[in-house]
């Protein structure tokens, strides 16, 4: 178990240093957190199928010429997007436009399937909702032990 810190270059380091120190051979990573719902009424737990980093100039990296692959696929996901980014989303706004191209939202998935998929080692991200995004987000260390109870559990049947 690697617990990566907040933020995408925390959750970078992490995994790759945890990769670069182990055999790889057969080991499926399992990117466990809480995100942020872009959707009213969204609430559960999630295995998004698609990661994007959303706080990036995707467009102007392009513009050089570079592929800034600010979208990763993640095999065995139940289909939801989910944005990942250095921003801690409380506001109305940045929710909206986030929920242009995605349901959920977190700081650190982007970063854990990016590292994995340059080590060449499957990933899964499984999220359970812990805020709406918005103004109420500021409250979510309350609200991080009730997402932990429903992710460990999740964990403990998937390995039973």
């Amino acid at each position: 178990m690697v617990v990566t810190g907040i933020g995408k270059t925390a959750a970078a380091v992490a995994t790759a240093r945890a990769l670069s120190g182990m055999d790889i051979t057969d080991l499926v990573v399992l990117n466990v957190g809480t995100t942020g719902a872009l959707h009213d009424g969204l609430s559960g737990l999630f295995l998004p199928s698609t990661v994007i980093n959303h706080d990036v100039n995707a467009e102007a990296i392009r513009a050089l010429g570079i592929d800034p692959r600010e979208t990763l696929s993640v095999e065995g996901g139940d289909g939801t997007v989910l944005a990942t980014g250095d921003v801690f989303v409380t506001d109305t706004a940045t929710r909206a436009r986030l929920a242009e191209r995605a349901q959920l939202v977190d700081m650190e998935a982007y970063a854990v399937v990016f590292a994995c998929q340059e080590f060449g080692v499957p990933v899964r991200v499984v999220k359970h909702v812990s805020d709406s995004a918005d103004e109420a987000s500021v409250d979510w260390p309350a609200m991080v032990d009730a997402s932990a109870r429903v992710l460990g559990a999740w964990v403990q049947e998937q390995l039973a």
